[in-house]
C-alpha cells in the first residue's frame, strides 16, 4: 500500500470538464484515477498527462456496473489506502423528447448514471474519503430548460439531491462535499441538447476546471 501521493478519482474523465480537471490535477501532483466508458478519450488524456510528467491510472468502465465500481474502490484502497479527492462529472443525456415519447431504455439509463450511480459512488467512496479527510465534488446542471428534458432533468436533479444530503450528513466526519454548477461549456453532451448553438460564446472546460479547483 502506497500512501504518499495525493489521489484524485475523476468520473467522466474522457472529455469535457472531467478531462480538463484531470489534466490540471495531474499537473498539481495528484495521482489521477480516470474513469470513463470511452477508452480512446482516456488514452488521449493519459498521453497528455504523461507528456508533462504526471501520474495517471486509467479505469475504463461503466459506473452503473456495481461490481466493477466496488472493485475500483477496493483497488484504490489496496494501492493507496485513501482517497483525497472525488469529482463526479459523469452524466448520461437521453435524447430530448416529450415525456410520452421517452423510451424506458433511455429513462432507465439516465436514472442509473445520473442518480443511482451517485448513491453507489458515495457508498463506496465515503470510507476512503474519511481516511484522507478528503473532498468530494458533484456537478450540478443548472443551465437546462424544462421542456423535453424530463429524463435527463429528473435524474440529474435526483443525483444532486443525493449529493446535497451527503454534504449535510458528513459535516462532522472530516469530509468536505461541494456541489459545483459550471457555466455552459462546448461539450459533447451540451451539443446533443443545443446542436445549432454558437459554441464560441460558451466557457471552455479548461476555464471551468480552474474555477472548480480554486474552490477546493
Amino acid at each position: 500500500m502506497t500512501m504518499t501521493a495525493k489521489t484524485a478519482l475523476i468520473l467522466g474523465a474522457s472529455r469535457g470538464l472531467g478531462y480538463a480537471v484531470a489534466k490540471r490535477l495531474a499537473a498539481q501532483g495528484y495521482h489521477v484515477i480516470a474513469v470513463a466508458r470511452t477508452l480512446g478519450g482516456l488514452e488521449e488524456l493519459a498521453d497528455e498527462i504523461d507528456a508533462v510528467g504526471g501520474q495517471v491510472t486509467l479505469a475504463p468502465m461503466d459506473i452503473t456496473d456495481d461490481a466493477k465500481l466496488q472493485q475500483l474502490f477496493r483497488s484504490i484502497y489496496d494501492r493507496w489506502g485513501k482517497l483525497d479527492l472525488l469529482i463526479n462529472s459523469a452524466a448520461h443525456a437521453a435524447p430530448l423528447s416529450p415525456v410520452n415519447h421517452v423510451s424506458d431504455k433511455d429513462f432507465d439509463r439516465c436514472w442509473l448514471t445520473n442518480a443511482r450511480a451517485v448513491k453507489k459512488v458515495i457508498e463506496y467512496a465515503e470510507p476512503l474519503l474519511k481516511l484522507a479527510k478528503g473532498h468530494a465534488v458533484f456537478i450540478e446542471d443548472t443551465t437546462r430548460t424544462t421542456q423535453f428534458f424530463s429524463a435527463y432533468g429528473a435524474s440529474k436533479t435526483a443525483g444532486t439531491e443525493i449529493a446535497k444530503s451527503f454534504r449535510e450528513e458528513t459535516k462532522n466526519l472530516g469530509i468536505t462535499v461541494q456541489i459545483f454548477a459550471p457555466s455552459p461549456m462546448p461539450t459533447a453532451l451540451r451539443a446533443r441538447f443545443y446542436p445549432g448553438e454558437n459554441r464560441e460564446t460558451l466557457t471552455s472546460p479548461d476555464a471551468e476546471s480552474a474555477r472548480l479547483l480554486a474552490n477546493l
